[in-house]
Order: structure tokens, then sequence, then C-alpha cells
């Protein structure tokens, strides 16, 4: 059976019984004073579905209340839906492509997909790394030529840096510029001290390298790749950006500076639970929406930092 056949993404109440089930696996929690399980069902016959009374502030709430859906007008079973063809899609899937298979306006599809990326984003994350263990680092740049713009030039193109632990996962940031004085604190936050650091030739790396348990480098501008029977290499970041690319180039054609951030939060994600079925990689992102309700003015935010 195909996981697009399954009720949570075509009945309501289904959806949101699923979606009860996630949220609350740990007791029913009032979203208002965080007292669990102390809340009674309202049944009226002019109640909503799933809404509940906390039985010590006295508040009403659904599942919905303090997450990315709280008083959204589209269905739950459409979010749904839409979290889940993005986390079936490798290299992501347009809005204007989900709006055609949901049978949703373009802007609400736009929408939805950028609080669903939103959701994606843990910037809490303690270090990578460690002893004996290898993190690569390396950046490039995201936006098209000029070569291939008739006309006018084409907007500046915006920089990447991506942190990758072999075999575990990656980090991205959007960053202002590719320098030592922004790395050093991205860095130093992101990886233990006691970690062996692979970058390329750039000069901004070896002062930053010196504090690790080890710095290897390659030259990628003399054509060299690897070096050490291929240990020290960063061809797991450079894999990496050849999926970014391909997603944003094949499905995307262009994102803005200002959500960036979210589009990277998307794809570190799905490389994050590249092992895993589509099915449990859409569970497992239902979590991120507590506590991450996205209105439109913050959507707009520029990302860069």
């Amino acid at each position: 059976m195909s996981d697009l056949s399954n009720p949570i993404f075509h009945d309501e109440t289904k959806a949101r019984e699923w979606l009860e089930a996630r949220v609350w696996a740990n007791g029913r929690s009032c979203p208002h004073c965080g007292v669990v399980d102390q809340s009674t069902l309202m049944q009226g016959k002019t109640t909503r579905p799933g809404l509940y009374q906390c039985n010590a502030c006295r508040e009403p709430f659904t599942v919905t209340v303090g997450t990315l859906y709280e008083r959204s007008k589209v269905p739950l079973y459409k979010w749904l839906a839409v979290t889940h063809l993005m986390m079936a899609s490798k290299k992501g899937m347009s809005a204007l492509q989900i709006s055609r298979m949901i049978g949703l306006p373009y802007k609400t599809a736009w929408f939805l997909c950028h609080r669903i990326r939103e959701s994606l984003r843990d910037t809490s994350l303690p270090p990578m790394g460690g002893a004996n263990k290898v993190v690569e680092a390396d950046e490039t740049y995201i936006g098209g030529k000029a070569k291939n713009r008739a006309k006018r030039q084409p907007a500046p193109k915006q920089a990447v840096f991506s942190l990758i632990e072999r075999e575990g996962h990656v980090r991205s940031f959007h960053i202002a510029n590719v320098t030592a004085t922004t790395l050093r604190p991205i860095i130093a936050k992101n990886v233990e001290l006691a970690s062996m650091l692979m970058t390329d030739e750039s000069t901004v790396y070896p002062k930053i390298g010196a504090k690790f348990a080890n710095h290897g480098t390659v030259n990628h501008s003399a054509g060299e790749y690897a070096r050490l029977g291929g240990y020290i290499h960063i061809n797991t970041a450079e894999n990496f950006f050849s999926i970014v690319k391909r997603g944003i180039i094949g499905s995307y054609h262009h994102v803005s500076e200002a959500h960036l951030h979210r589009y990277m939060g998307e794809f570190d994600y799905r490389y994050n639970t590249r092992t895993v079925s589509d099915f449990e990689r859409f569970s497992g992102s239902i979590p991120g929406i507590v506590g991450k309700r996205l209105t439109y003015r913050r959507i707009g935010e520029i990302g860069a930092n």
C-alpha cells in the first residue's frame, strides 16, 4: 500500500488522532499551563472535535495549539500530506507542484512549505564529533551564473557553510561571507575540539584547525581530492552539496536570501534521516512543530546570520 493512501492524508479525524498520539506521546499536556493529563474532552453539540479543557487553568485547547498548525484554515490532513511529500522527495518538491497535487492555492502551499521547513530546523543541538571522529567543513555558493542570464544580472550568490560528521549528521548555515571571523564561532560552537577536522586549502581554516586534535587538508586547486589512502578528504561534504544544488536547480530553480536558511534546514533533515523510510522520516519530523508557530510577518525575516 502506498504511503499516500494512508487515511491520515485524507480524513480529518484520522489525521487529528494520529497527531495527538505523537504530540501527546508522554501525556496530554496543556499548552497554556503545562499540566499533564489533567484535562477533559468537551463534547457539546457545537464543540469542534478534539477540544479539551484544562482542569487546572480552565483554558480550552486542541492538539494544534502552540504548534505550526495553530489557527490554520487548511485541513490538518492536508498539512500532513504536504509534509510527507516534502520528506519523501530526496531533492525537494516545489510549492507549485505541491499546490497541484494537494489542491491548494500556490500562495497557501508556499506558506505551508516554509512553515514545515522552519519546524525541521534545530538550533539547540550538542556539539558534533568527538574523540576519533572526523568532521568535514566546507562552504559553497548558491545562486545563478551571469552567463545564463539574457539581460539583467543575477542576484549575488549566497554563501552556505556546512559541517558534516562522517557516517553521521550535517549542519548547514547561511553565512554573510566566508572569513575566519564568520566561521570560527560556528565551528567552535558545533564541533568538539577532540574531533579531527577536515577542510580544503582555504586560508580561513589553518588557525581554526590548529585547536583541534588533528587538521587535515586537501588542495582542490591542485587537483587533489584525497590523501593518506583516502582518509583525508571532504568528499562527504561535497556529495551533500551536490544533492542541495541538484534540488535547488531542478526543483526550486531559485531560492531567496531571506529563506535560504530554511531550505538548508530541509536538506539537512532529509540527509540526517537518509537511512529510514519515507514514512518514518515524515513521522520523525512532527515533534518539531511544537513551539514553532510561524506567522506571515516572521516568515519574511532575513535569515543570514
